[in-house]
């Protein structure tokens, strides 16, 4: 049966998934190339969930009242988007997404300010990155702004799960996967596009307390040329393990290196930051650059525009090696690392474990009981500030 694939077949997918292929180029065949916020179509639940204390939220844990999606085929394009009572998927077993890992996902937040109103957080640049993660799968892009709308609106009609209070949010997971019922490595016929909701606390049960991270010198989480700078499920599933080995040894995440120069590349699931004095003796704050490894994270972009406005130390996109950062350490040149994402915000770091030496990362100097150092602590109060209304900026988007 997989002969049928064959070669030819696999060459047509190498070009098919293309990055730089446009929407109306990758999908001419298509009667609809997008969906449209105007066509959205609301069936009311008609039982509602109880509200879970805001205190015993926990992240990816409990879902709203519904749930957005839209289905899409390759010859008939876009159907119409739905907001219906949230359940479960129905999909064959030879769907192309549970053999093939067809699928990719996005993450954002809304967030109720003191004044009570609903903010998004760059949303459309999370539907932007979607887009690029989905047109390397061969599956169907979207209009970013209509996709958002929907999104909007499904926040709306469940915003009574949105929680109160610093670091509590609604967590927005739009997700696009191939639901195809044949098996083959081969470009999905059908794909399904939907958004579910998770009311939330903080990411990690500690609160916004230093981690230590393992710097693995033995797997790799993303190559040159591979899907490093996409999110995609299958991105994620590979550091399952080497994770839980991580956390046996007494670290919170693995530190990712890549090369013979054992190159920082992530943090976990987060992009990294080092705040330093460089070799150069200049104050930096350095995070790898996007070389096709890195995923463009959201929040990544947010410090990095919000520090160079800034305009107080070198803001650099680089690379940097651990034999740097220990020797940074051993002459004292690291002020603060830390992690960055959606979920967590900033997750400062407290120590490296690398190649048997503990690299002890320094939090405040002038406050030994904090568990962040200054410009970490910085940052996450300028993005939570933004994020729950309380400095107005372009970022947020208001749901009425």
């Amino acid at each position: 049966m997989l002969r049928s694939f064959g070669l030819n077949k696999l060459l047509g997918l190498s070009r098919s998934i293309r990055p730089s292929l446009s929407l109306s180029a990758s999908y001419s065949t298509g009667k609809k190339d997008t969906f449209y916020f105007k066509d959205l179509e609301v069936t009311h639940s008609t039982t509602q969930k109880a509200l879970v204390p805001k205190e015993q939220l926990k992240f990816g844990h409990g879902f709203t009242d519904h749930m957005l999606e839209v289905e899409w085929t390759r010859t008939g394009g876009w159907g119409t988007p739905r907001i219906v009572p949230f359940h479960n998927l129905s999909l064959s077993p030879a769907a192309s997404v549970l053999h093939y890992s067809l699928e990719c996902f996005e993450g954002s937040k809304a967030y109720r300010g003191d004044d009570g109103k609903i903010r998004l957080f760059r949303l459309e640049d999370n539907m932007k990155r979607m887009n690029a993660s989905s047109s390397y799968l061969a599956l169907p892009e979207f209009d970013t702004k209509e996709a958002a709308k929907c999104i909007q609106e499904l926040v709306r009609i469940d915003n009574r799960f949105v929680p109160e209070g610093l670091g509590y949010s609604l967590y927005l997971r739009p997700t696009m996967i191939a639901t195809e019922d044949a098996l083959g490595v081969s470009e999905s016929n059908s794909a399904l596009f939907y958004t579910i909701a998770n009311p939330t606390g903080p990411y990690f049960p500690t609160g916004f307390k230093a981690v230590k991270l393992y710097a693995d010198t033995e797997h790799v989480r993303a190559w040159p040329g591979g899907t490093g700078n996409k999110k995609l499920g299958a991105n994620y599933c590979g550091g399952t393990t080497p994770t839980l080995l991580a956390k046996e040894k007494g670290y919170s995440q693995i530190l990712w290196l890549f090369g013979p120069q054992h190159n920082i590349t992530e943090a976990g699931t987060m992009n990294a930051f080092i705040f330093w004095i460089n070799e150069q003796g200049v104050l930096e704050l350095l995070t790898p650059k996007l070389d096709g490894t890195i995923l463009p994270g959201i929040t990544r972009d947010s410090i990095l525009k919000m520090a160079r406005k800034w305009g107080e130390f070198q803001v650099t996109e680089g690379s940097i090696n651990m034999e740097q950062v220990l020797q940074a350490s051993r002459e004292g040149r690291i002020k603060e690392f830390f992690g960055a994402g959606t979920a967590c915000v900033i997750s400062p770091v407290k120590e490296i474990g690398y190649a048997g030496n503990d690299i002890h990362i320094p939090l405040d100097i002038n406050d030994p009981s904090s568990e962040t150092g200054p410009l970490a602590k910085r940052i996450y109060n300028e993005i939570m500030n933004i994020q729950y209304g309380n400095t107005p900026s372009e970022w947020t988007t208001v749901v009425e």
